[in-house]
């Protein structure tokens, strides 16, 4: 019998994602000491284990959680890109689930079923400086096969003395992509990563799939068009391709943006509700069952250069010469839409934006403020006013430096 999880998150895992979130993390940013700080007084609990598994080039603890006695081992890890935090908020919330909710049966199931392991911070360094990269400037995403960094070696003799059989490799990615060439923003990549080169499908990665597919189920109620499927090419370097070859069925979760959601709040709701909705159906066995085409039937996950484009309006730059030409834009910091930069100039009817703004009958006024002022630079600081034939302001992108 095909379990009721395949179609769409139970509400019991929704009212985890609503109950048991871990208050101090509403900001995308924070640091070691202020999530081992919350984090506190719930693995003082006798229900989480916490071993350290080593330390980062600056000395600080790397931490592993443990939860469960069953013959099953999972595996999860998240921010080893250290501006990639919006998974470890949701293992918080996971934690504190595991700890609070005694008696609960989907706890109860899963610690019975199920030993989990979650390191929610393995780049604290990288999350001091809110960075992609370690203190000495390594990815430690590609340090799986060189294991030159302590990161990168935490990680491995983890895998290595537990032997998981399944792990989610935890992430957030860039907020230019859309899921498909046309498609919406996406707000969540899923990847099954391959394990060789010809991408082949054996045992280990054909469960990630598995798996994959019953996130998309828990998930698409909330967000249908808005998931994609990662580039799957064989990365020799990264850990989740790694893994895989290593036998842990890996799955790759990417969260990207939504509108709005500039702390990635919402993004961490759905983030607890996947990685649930995933350890229920391993711990049940009923991912087996899930329909692997709705991970293969997932939209690409494309990439595009601008946040905005303006479209159809009479262009007014600096010196008052008028164009009917479109006008791209894109932000530095694309998920809070801050920092908007000069894109592309010109005929952009064929080109793909997150945000395509119809301008006709509005004049757009636009302002660079780069090292030549006055000449209209790409890739420059920019301001950008819309009006309406009233002269009202429609839209307004970029701020004027004082």
């Amino acid at each position: 019998m095909v379990c009721a999880i395949l179609f769409g998150a139970g509400q019991e895992v929704k009212d985890v994602a609503a109950g048991y979130r871990v208050a101090g993390l509403e900001d995308r940013r924070f640091n070691h000491e202020t999530l081992w700080k919350l984090l506190e007084p719930l693995v003082a609990s006798p229900a989480i284990g916490v071993e350290q598994i080593g330390r980062s080039i600056q000395g600080r603890e790397i931490r592993a959680l443990h939860f469960g006695r069953g013959s099953t081992r999972v595996l999860l890890w998240s921010q080893m890109h250290g501006d990639e935090s919006t998974a470890t908020m949701a293992l918080a919330d996971i934690t504190r689930f595991l700890v609070e909710a005694e008696g609960d049966p989907l706890r109860e199931r899963l610690g019975r079923e199920l030993t989990i392991t979650m390191v929610p911070m393995l780049n604290p360094d990288g999350a001091e400086r809110f960075t992609r990269w370690n203190a000495i400037g390594v990815d430690v995403n590609r340090d799986a096969r060189q294991q030159a960094t302590p990161e990168g070696r935490a990680l491995k003799t983890l895998r290595e003395s537990i032997n998981p059989q399944f792990g989610f490799n935890l992430h957030d990615q860039e907020a230019r992509k859309l899921a498909g060439e046309n498609g919406e923003q996406v707000a969540i990549a899923l990847l099954a990563p391959a394990a060789d080169e010809a991408r082949t499908y054996g045992a280990a990665r054909s469960r990630a799939r598995l798996v994959a597919a019953t996130i998309v189920s828990a998930l698409e109620g909330d967000i249908a068009g808005r998931i994609a499927k990662y580039d799957d090419a064989f990365t020799p370097r990264a850990f989740g391709d790694l893994m895989q070859s290593w036998g842990t069925s890996t799955v790759l979760i990417e969260s990207g943006a939504i509108r709005g959601d500039v702390h990635k709040q919402e993004l961490r709701r759905l983030n607890v509700i996947a990685l649930l909705e995933a350890l229920d159906a391993i711990a049940t066995g009923s991912y087996r069952d899930a329909d692997p085409t709705l991970y293969e039937g997932l939209p690409e996950n494309e990439r595009i250069e601008h946040d905005i484009i303006l479209r159809g309006g009479k262009v007014v730059f600096g010196d008052n010469l008028a164009f009917e030409v479109d006008v791209g834009v894109w932000f530095e910091d694309p998920v809070a839409r801050e920092g908007a930069r000069l894109g592309d100039v010109g005929d952009l009817a064929d080109t793909a934006a997150v945000e395509a703004i119809d301008a006709a009958g509005m004049v757009v006024h636009v302002e660079t403020f780069g090292d030549n002022p006055g000449r209209l630079e790409h890739d420059e600081p920019v301001f950008i006013e819309v009006r309406r034939a009233d002269g009202t302001i429609a839209h307004r992108f970029g701020t004027k430096p004082r």
